[in-house]
């Protein structure tokens, strides 16, 4: 129990130190970052070139990913409610000393269901497209993203590691259930999930539209700054 303790409170330590690297400029950024519905563009290139590349596989890619996200949402949950950590901006030992742009949420974060929910798609999709620039992209999406949590002060760093490894090993069971039913069920259909990557122009076409949405949040931050509106 002394060395969970111990964990617990090197936990809290990090988080205010991570938490505490803000600043009046970042502040509305990080509100986008953190914000999933913000992302739609980035994922809907994702979807594009699944369709684009794996044709009569998109329907059981999407049945996946869609299995994917109720999983990894019911089962962070399921977690949550066991263990019942309070988020920083809940726990009253620090509630006063977080740094918080928006809202609180819920009142429990471990473990953390935007890390699960973001490395499962790291993990699913990277093995489906097999592209080494797509996985540095979305690694640095998924780093980005989970920071954020850190930043807007409703998740401790533990909570984003163990959520990220309760989605990896969904988003890798998923893989290998998907190559299952694909060569159990869909034999002789082309083309291959497991054989077939996506090319270098179709992921620089993903690098692109991932830096037009950054870029997006900078100017429109720069606007907002300009006319006093922030």
């Amino acid at each position: 129990m002394e060395i969970l303790q111990r964990i617990l409170e090197l936990d809290k330590d990090l988080f205010l130190f991570l938490n505490g690297l803000h600043s009046d400029f970042w502040d509305p950024i990080m509100v986008m970052v953190t914000r999933q519905e913000i992302w739609i563009p980035f994922f809907a290139s994702i979807l594009f070139f699944i369709v684009k590349n794996y044709r009569s596989k998109t329907l059981l890619i999407l049945i996946t990913l869609a299995i994917l996200i109720a999983v990894t949402d019911q089962f962070s949950g399921l977690i949550k409610d066991t263990f019942q950590r309070l988020r920083p901006v809940h726990d009253p030992a620090i509630a006063q000393l977080v740094h918080m742009v928006m809202g609180k949420g819920g009142s429990f974060g471990f473990v953390s269901a935007h890390a699960a929910n973001s490395v499962a798609l790291l993990v699913l999709i990277s093995r489906i497209f097999k592209s080494r620039g797509y996985y540095f992209l979305m690694l640095t999406w998924v780093l980005v993203f989970c920071y954020s949590r850190i930043y807007v002060g409703v998740h401790y760093p533990l909570d984003l590691i163990c959520g990220g490894l309760v989605g990896w090993l969904i988003g890798w069971g998923l893989y290998k259930l998907m190559m299952f039913v694909e060569n159990h069920f869909f034999f002789g259909r082309s083309p291959k999930i497991e054989k077939t990557a996506i090319s270098t122009k179709d992921t620089g076409t993903m690098v692109l539209v991932f830096s037009v949405l950054v870029s997006t949040f900078f100017i429109a931050v720069f606007i907002l700054r300009h006319y006093n509106l922030l």
